[in-house]
């Protein structure tokens, strides 16, 4: 047995603002090969943590680690371009640009040559390649041509995550991407996330505890801004602390 390779660390991450504490004292492990989701009730502080984790604010106290490297004070685009990728809770795609386009211009901004600034960006032989990879890994590889903004809800969120791939990430944080999906398209999704894990750690925040349950191999439940409970999906639907404060039901 080899020891599970961790690609993002959080140690005791907590984040203020004025005298509310959002997260208070949150540490995880994302490995690679695995998804991990973090649950709890609006207002639990799974969106700070992830902003934190991304880069997009600082944390008060606690550091993150990014494959060994403390990256607490690095920027959300250093920490992209080492790696790093994340989707939100609302659409980030250009609605007018065609589904290749979308995935290309992410991966450019992978492979910027400030220093060529007389090459045509969009015959980037990199940039091109990265997105076509993309968008098949994203199942999109037969609407490289359709306008983004003439995509279904599902197929959207599925370029957002082809918008991450894009730019040859090995940590995924995923935001609530499964919301407002149908079960066709929740579906697709899930292979997609199962697909995807092999290669990647994947953070899953996420309100559709079926899925949850199904796509995870851990779970960590947050209350408060508090971690209450992080474990396997069996431990966490049969802890009693857990279904009385977050699943409503009381011993």
């Amino acid at each position: 047995m080899t020891a599970p390779e961790v690609l993002l660390r959080a140690r005791d991450i907590t984040r203020r603002w004025g005298g509310l504490v959002a997260v208070n004292g949150v540490s995880l492990e994302l490995e690679r090969g695995t998804v991990h989701a973090v649950i709890g009730t609006n207002g639990a502080g799974k969106s700070t943590l992830i902003n934190i984790l991304s880069g997009e604010i600082p944390p008060s106290s606690g550091t993150v680690e990014l494959r060994g490297q403390d990256v607490t004070v690095w920027t959300q685009p250093r920490r992209a371009r080492a790696g790093l990728g994340r989707s939100y809770q609302r659409n980030t795609i250009y609605p007018t640009f065609s589904v290749f386009e979308n995935c290309r211009l992410a991966a450019q901004a992978r492979t910027q040559k400030a220093w060529a600034w007389w090459q045509d960006a969009a015959r980037c032989d990199t940039s091109i390649a990265a997105a076509r990879d993309a968008a098949t890994r994203a199942g999109l590889d037969a609407l490289l041509e359709r306008s983004a903004g003439l995509l279904s809800h599902g197929q959207k969120r599925q370029l957002e995550i082809a918008m991450c791939l894009a730019t040859q990430p090995q940590v995924l944080l995923l935001d609530e991407p499964l919301a407002g999906m149908g079960a066709e398209e929740t579906e697709r999704m899930l292979t997609l996330l199962a697909a995807l894990k092999a290669e990647h750690a994947i953070l899953l925040v996420e309100h559709d505890m079926d899925a949850v349950f199904r796509i995870a191999d851990r779970i960590t439940v947050m209350v408060n801004g508090a971690v209450i409970a992080s474990d396997t999906p069996d431990a966490v639907r049969s802890s009693p602390e857990v279904r009385a404060a977050y699943l409503g039901e009381h011993a």
